[in-house]
């Protein structure tokens, strides 16, 4: 009698508890994401979203919806079922949340934009929005920095940049996305004499600290520059990059990494004091720095497009005040490039997207223009090329889109690399250290060049950003 109770219990037990693991399991598998700042849930292009394409079909995912918008090279934000996109206009730059199911309007603020791009790029915003469970923050060409709520679009406060501090005017506007630490606002202002990070409170706008410029470049060693040359401070230079900051943890201690217009500044985000300085700037005076440092343990890395300026990996010490070179290439002096032939190519010399880091390697579209673009991974400790695929555009942009990505930008979930060309050709690739393992690619009808900004993956669905399109697709595995 005993014996069949037992039993009996084993059974109800195996029948509730076998489908709460299977319910489990399968909840594992459909892991979604929402892609709330730049570059994702963990601002470093990765997501861990599961239950997606394998393969791009040949006539492509399954397209949901499009959007006429205005321009601009910012990719937009999700949060939940809201989606913010700040684009410009006329003479408006517009903050606009749209319902992610079916792209209706919910709300748009909107206020006047004069910004004229020297370049003869667009005049439109170059900042991500920046969203949490309640706000919305975004950072406008000219400099406006806005605190909006996220539910109606009203706006909280206010603070014109480029009116409160002294900064000289950006090459292409401003692009520097600002970030969330605790209760601050971080943002890359570029002001002189020492604004070049400022720190808001993140609930009033107010001002909370100011670091970077003269009291920490001065005299400092101007490396790869000829001449064994120090830094001479001058009260015009330009501080702002459009390179995003960047906050980790490295050995035990929070630490903000920002890659300025002169190079890397390491800095304690609570107080803005400045832990150490290192030079990383063509010699160039129309260049910039764009892309986000890349911290993985003690390693940093960055690197930049302008004449040979290639890339380096800095360790930092366990002091976090001081630093030393694991790697740079190239190795040479700068300077006006040599002829072709004698060029050194850098192992990577990124213009302006973060490169993908998994497992030691980096994967990342290199090169300054259109026909030095190639595709590659990296070793992180070493700097050795792994793998290398010609991306060059060839003769130019005229004509027919040509079948290569150029100077791309990717994302990475479920072991894969999605990458968007910037003639709008869209890509997924394994990630895989041994050789460019193309899965497949389609080439998107509605977008052409320039599409600058990295895709978007949010709740199994892909959004894809031209100049002047917004396309989301069905990316799920069904």
């Amino acid at each position: 009698m005993a014996l069949n109770f037992f039993r009996t219990l084993a059974c109800i037990c195996a029948l509730t508890v076998f489908p709460l693991l299977a319910r489990s399991a399968t909840a594992a598998t459909n892991i979604v994401e929402d892609w709330p700042q730049f570059l994702g849930p963990r601002a470093n292009g990765t997501s861990l979203e599961t239950g997606l394409l394998n393969s791009i079909p040949k006539d492509g995912p399954k397209q949901l919806w499009a959007l006429k918008i205005g321009t601009g090279y910012s990719a937009p934000s999700i949060r939940g079922e809201k989606l913010v996109l700040h684009h410009r206009l006329g003479g408006e730059e517009i903050v606009e949340c749209f319902n992610t199911a079916d792209a209706k309007s919910l709300w748009r603020y909107a206020y006047p934009c004069g910004y004229t791009d020297p370049y003869g790029y667009n005049n439109g915003p170059r900042c991500s929005p920046l969203l949490t469970t309640n706000r919305c923050y975004t950072f406008g060409v000219e400099g406006k920095l806005l605190c909006l709520d996220l539910a109606t679009g009203k706006m909280i406060w206010e603070r014109d940049t480029a009116k409160d501090f002294q900064i000289p005017e950006a090459f292409f506007g401003v692009g520097s996305t600002p970030i969330l630490e605790d209760n601050l606002l971080i943002a890359m202002v570029g002001g002189q004499p020492n604004s070049g990070m400022v720190a808001f409170d993140a609930a009033t706008g107010k001002t909370v600290w100011e670091s970077v410029g003269a009291k920490n470049w001065q005299g400092q060693p101007m490396y790869d520059w000829p001449g064994e040359r120090l830094v001479n401070w001058v009260p015009f230079e330009k501080q702002a990059s459009y390179s995003t900051p960047v906050v980790a943890t490295v050995h035990g201690k929070r630490t903000l990494f920002a890659l300025t217009r002169q190079g890397l500044v390491s800095l304690d985000p609570k107080t803005g004091e400045v832990n150490f300085s290192r030079w990383f700037r063509s010699a160039a005076n129309d260049s910039v720095n764009a892309i986000n440092p890349v911290v993985v343990d003690d390693l940093v890395f960055m690197s930049g497009a302008y004449y040979r300026i290639g890339s380096v990996v800095l360790r930092v010490k366990p002091d976090g005040k001081s630093f030393e070179q694991v790697w740079r290439h190239p190795n040479e002096l700068q300077g006006r490039p040599p002829p072709s032939e004698q060029r050194v190519i850098p192992a990577l010399e990124i213009h302006w997207t973060t490169p993908i880091y998994h497992e030691g390697n980096l994967y990342a579209f290199s090169g300054r223009n259109e026909p030095d673009a190639r595709f590659r991974c990296v070793e992180l400790k070493t700097g050795k090329v792994l793998w290398d695929r010609d991306e060059s555009w060839g003769k130019g942009r005229g004509g027919k889109q040509p079948e290569v990505f150029g100077r791309g930008s990717a994302i990475m979930a479920e072991g894969k690399l999605i990458a968007l060309g910037e003639g709008g050709l869209l890509g997924l690739f394994k990630v895989n250290p041994e050789k460019c393992d193309e899965i497949s690619r389609w080439q998107v009808p509605q977008l052409h060049y320039p599409c600058w900004a990295a895709p978007i993956l949010s709740r199994k669905c892909l959004y894809l950003r031209s100049e002047d399109h917004l396309i989301c697709f069905d990316f799920s595995a069904k």
